[in-house]
């Protein structure tokens, strides 16, 4: 169900990922809160793919058996017709950009990017999420980065798909919304566009999880807030907003004590563990500038996706079941724009 905007019908999403915490809670369960709060789309996550695909064959797929991912996909698919609910995206797409040519990983890369375009055809999408590699070792060339998204991206259009690149406040690179913006406009690809994310550039620019304060800490407050602002108005200034494919929202809780300013025995920077499980619903807890993100993408022009990519590990503790959890993704949405 869209969210009315000044005029417009925003519609809205909600990643599969961000909604269920046991075994039980199978993915076509996931789609039927979520259809039933209410949304019009999912983002489908390959972790989904892989437990629906150990629910239907008793054994999780090799991650890169295309052949039987595509079955599972088409199955997939069916679900979410059930459900009325369109794959807006299949995410997410990690550590693609940048390998040195001739390199294992880079052959790896293209192959993978290969196979997730069979499994996109499959459930019927035709949007592929790639984040921006947090590889140590890639290239620190945005000509080359950029190279490597014009590729694939051309390889998706000649499927009819296309890629929504998006910064991840901890890669190696291109942390930043600007960094991929410079990234997409050197790529110059009509099906090369943004997937932005209110984390992701509030946790980035303005918030810091491995600091006393829950801040980027250098500048003063007032300089900080007033980067910020000017990060802001240059987003409303500079993108055009059919080249943001669609915003995700989530917020993130103030961590205390901080996280050590080190990778992660997984080999995670700090903002990486951060993501992954300290992300909860606006009006939930968290304490980023959400709303300031969100209004920033507005004011390009932008009334395209909006879907809720949440990684709370409060959340067990808070819903007592998927649908109460989705309403309350749905009525944060509809909050963030009528406020």
């Amino acid at each position: 169900m869209p969210i009315d905007y000044q005029g417009a019908k925003v519609p809205t999403c909600y990643a599969t990922c961000s909604i269920g915490h046991k075994e039980s809670h199978t993915l076509p369960l996931k789609f039927k809160a979520i259809a039933d709060s209410g949304f019009d789309a999912v983002e489908l996550s390959m972790p989904d793919i892989l437990a629906y695909g150990k629910m239907l064959n008793s054994r999780e797929p090799d991650p890169k058996d295309y052949d039987t991912l595509v079955d599972i996909g088409k199955s997939i698919k069916v679900q979410a017709e059930e459900h009325k609910l369109e794959i807006l995206m299949l995410q997410p797409f990690a550590n693609f950009e940048g390998w040195p040519k001739g390199s294992s990983e880079r052959k790896d890369a293209f192959e993978r990017a290969e196979g997730w375009m069979r499994i996109m055809e499959a459930v019927g999408t035709d949007m592929l999420q790639i984040g921006s590699s947090d590889a140590p070792g890639i290239s620190s060339s945005l000509d080359e980065l950029a190279g490597d998204l014009a590729e694939v991206a051309d390889m998706c259009a000649a499927k009819g798909l296309r890629i929504a690149y998006e910064n991840w406040c901890w890669a190696t690179h291109a942390p930043s919304w600007k960094d991929v913006w410079r990234i997409v406009e050197k790529a110059n690809r009509p099906n090369l566009g943004l997937c932005l994310d209110t984390f992701q550039s509030g946790g980035g620019e303005w918030a810091d999880p491995t600091t006393k304060s829950g801040l980027v800490e250098g500048p003063s407050r007032d300089e900080l807030d007033a980067r910020w602002k000017q990060s802001l108005a240059e987003l409303s200034n500079t993108v055009p907003p059919e080249k943001i494919y669609i915003l995700q929202i989530s917020d993130a809780y103030k961590m205390a004590p901080p996280l050590e300013a080190k990778v992660n025995e997984e080999g995670l920077r700090p903002r990486g563990q951060w993501s992954h499980d300290y992300r909860p619903l606006p009006y939930d807890g968290g304490y980023l500038p959400v709303q300031d993100f969100l209004q920033a993408v507005l004011g390009t022009g932008f009334r395209g996706w909006l879907s809720i990519e949440v990684f709370d590990g409060k959340g067990p503790e808070k819903y007592s079941d998927m649908l109460e959890c989705s309403k309350k993704a749905m009525s944060s949405l509809v909050k963030l724009l009528q406020t």
